[in-house]
């Protein structure tokens, strides 16, 4: 857990979850199991056993002792929605988000599937909340199946991150769609994003009216190549109810 994040779309992390287990070819370069097996083996550290999949319970409240309002990103270091989660370990991640109301979370999956699933039986009469952001990776054309999943899911709040983009994303249909981030790659062995797949992202964004978030072109280090696309940042955010948590001010006090 951290109470302030690096990722330029958050403010914080949160993960009552850590480690997993690769599924398509955006987990290559994991920067989170990068990370995690350097602390393999050494006794006390909180990675001890790496990037193994683990259950953290007592990390599950954190966030009702953070009384300023962040944006929370759930799970930076693993999967929600790994197979290997429990249905009711997830329940109580989502009890602790509906509590903690003042904050914004912002859950991201690979395993799109199985959210859409689990989201649409709890929420089986209505929608969850606003402040609780659902999302799924979608690194390039061949993965486009997480966005129907997404757009079938009943939340109030649906995102893309397009992140590492290693492919063109090809034409997508982002009606309910909230929200998209899209990104290069970052790290020793980052693979190159073109600026058409780019361009195309943010077009798409545009003609079918959804915020759209340049998060980097990345490279050895995650800010090598900067964040601007043609000459200018992009940092849109969904728009929300009056009642919710403003993500733009919540944005400004993290990059400040």
């Amino acid at each position: 857990m951290a109470d302030k994040s690096a990722i330029e779309w958050t403010n914080a992390t949160w993960n009552p979850v850590t480690g997993c287990t690769k599924i398509s070819a955006g987990c290559d370069n994991c920067y989170a199991e990068r990370f995690s097996e350097r602390w393999r083996g050494i006794k006390g550290h909180p990675f001890e056993a790496g990037f193994d999949l683990t259950l953290r319970p007592e990390r599950l409240k954190q966030p009702l002792s953070w009384k300023k309002p962040k944006m929370v990103f759930v799970n930076s270091m693993s999967d929600l929605f790994h197979k290997e989660v429990p249905h009711s370990y997830i329940t109580r991640v989502f009890e602790t988000m509906e509590q903690a109301n003042w904050h914004i979370f912002q859950v991201l999956t690979k395993r799109s599937s199985l959210m859409r699933d689990f989201v649409n039986d709890r929420y089986k009469d209505g929608q969850a909340p606003e402040h609780i952001w659902l999302g799924a990776s979608v690194e390039d054309f061949t993965k486009r199946s997480r966005i129907k999943h997404i757009r079938e899911m009943n939340a109030k709040v649906k995102f893309l991150s397009i992140e590492p983009l290693i492919g063109p994303p090809g034409d997508m249909d982002l009606e309910g769609i909230n929200w998209v981030i899209a990104g290069g790659e970052s790290g020793p062995k980052a693979r190159s994003m073109e600026l058409e797949w780019a361009r195309s992202v943010r077009d798409q964004c545009k003609k079918q009216k959804v915020a759209f978030f340049f998060k980097q072109w990345g490279g050895i280090r995650p800010k090598s190549g900067g964040r601007e696309l043609d000459g200018k940042e992009w940092s849109q955010f969904p728009k929300l109810s009056k009642k919710s948590a403003d993500p733009k001010q919540l944005f400004l006090f993290a990059a400040g």
